[in-house]
């Protein structure tokens, strides 16, 4: 049936983490002999069409996965532009790339995703009219720490001057190289939300920036992009909708492995966590990019999965409650029994805003009190 195979790549997957890359050996074959039809759910498709299909998605339409677009798809389509090979990276859907760069962020990951988004079209230019903002390149949340700078300095410097910078949030593994940025391209144009920009220091960014609050439309060439307002991480906290391959770049609202922490310090909420959630369910995007980790082509496999980790959560912290723990400790030495004491930090602001959720619903005991538990916080970490 298949003629002779032979090698047609090898791929090494840049530092996603938090466990070991995995590399991909892609070997080719042809067909002697015609199939003239296939199971469900497998189909032929011309190399035109499986690009059409990525670069014009369309809600419920069948998807195209990274390995047939880095195998096969890919090297149809010339690039004005490429990441250096000192910075390893992975460009999935079209006109996405992914940079994992070294950060100050928290275990298990040791990456920050630096998302570049270039104009596909060989002219380059806006080919939309309603657009907040608009360039011929955008950098989201370039937030690797001090001893990559050089790195990322070089990549700013290779990418057109009608640079873009959109941050989700204010967290450092996010914001850190931002001053790079303004050094290299000091016209660049910084989009956030307010609450961000509030908790950006000027050592990061001293020039202006562009608010969004969600809605916005950005244009980057033929590349259109929508600003999401997604709290819930935190108060600020955003995401963006790449239209053209209806890929959704999350921020630290989900990660590649594992489950989110939300900042109870800087407006975390777990009902707008929820919320946004099922914002992001009702979008159907086709891939989740999120700023930590690999990508997920099962994006509504992934969110029900956190919809259904945090309401198992809560119902622990509850029962927990129920079954007389009062303070911050108590809880979290019961709810998280089976995790290391060095992840009970983290695990503690989720439970903090898990109780003022519970509370917002009316769910807790009535002898539960909720002055003697906000003053166990501040021993929390003495307790430990």
């Amino acid at each position: 049936m298949c003629g002779e195979w032979r090698l047609l790549k090898y791929v090494e997957e840049a530092e996603f983490g938090p466990d070991a890359g995995v590399n991909t050996v892609l070997i080719i074959s042809s067909l002697e002999t015609k199939l003239e039809a296939l199971q469900e759910p497998c189909k032929w498709m011309s190399n035109e069409c499986a690009l059409g299909l990525l670069s014009e998605a369309k809600l419920c339409s069948t998807r195209i996965g990274p390995y047939a677009y880095i195998g096969l798809l890919k090297p149809e389509l010339s690039s004005k532009w490429t990441v250096a090979p000192a910075l390893p990276s992975q460009e999935y859907p079209p006109g996405i790339t992914l940079v994992p760069m070294k950060s100050r962020t928290l275990q298990p990951f040791r990456t920050t995703n630096l998302v570049v988004v270039l104009a596909t079209n060989a002219a380059g230019g806006s080919t939309c009219s309603d657009c907040a903002a608009s360039g011929d390149a955008l950098l989201i949340d370039p937030g690797c720490c001090s001893q990559v700078h050089g790195k990322l300095a070089d990549l700013v410097n290779s990418l057109p001057k009608k640079l873009l910078v959109l941050v989700t949030h204010h967290h450092h593994d996010h914001v850190d190289g931002l001053s790079v940025v303004q050094r290299c391209n000091p016209d660049a144009v910084l989009l956030t939300h307010k609450n961000t920009m509030s908790r950006i220091g000027k050592g990061n960014w001293s020039i202006g920036y562009t608010t969004v609050d969600g809605g916005e439309n950005i244009c980057i060439g033929d590349q259109q992009l929508q600003v999401i307002f997604a709290p819930g991480h935190t108060d600020g906290h955003m995401g963006v909708l790449h239209v053209n391959t209806n890929a959704l770049i999350v921020g630290d609202h989900c990660v590649g492995q594992g489950s989110a922490t939300l900042d109870n310090r800087a407006g975390g909420n777990m009902k707008d966590y929820f919320q946004t959630t099922y914002k992001f369910l009702d979008m159907s995007p086709h891939v989740l990019i999120p700023m930590h980790g690999r990508i997920n082509l099962w994006p509504k496999h992934m969110l029900c999965g956190y919809l259904r980790h945090r309401r198992a959560r809560e119902a622990s912290i509850l029962q927990s409650i129920e079954n007389g723990a009062q303070t911050l400790f108590d809880i979290v030495s019961k709810t998280y029994a089976d995790v290391g004491r060095k992840l009970w930090i983290p695990a503690s602001y989720n439970v903090r805003l898990h109780v003022d959720h519970l509370n917002s619903e009316h769910k807790l005991p009535k002898d539960f009190s909720l002055q003697m538990f906000s003053g166990s916080c501040d021993e929390f970490v003495s307790s430990l």
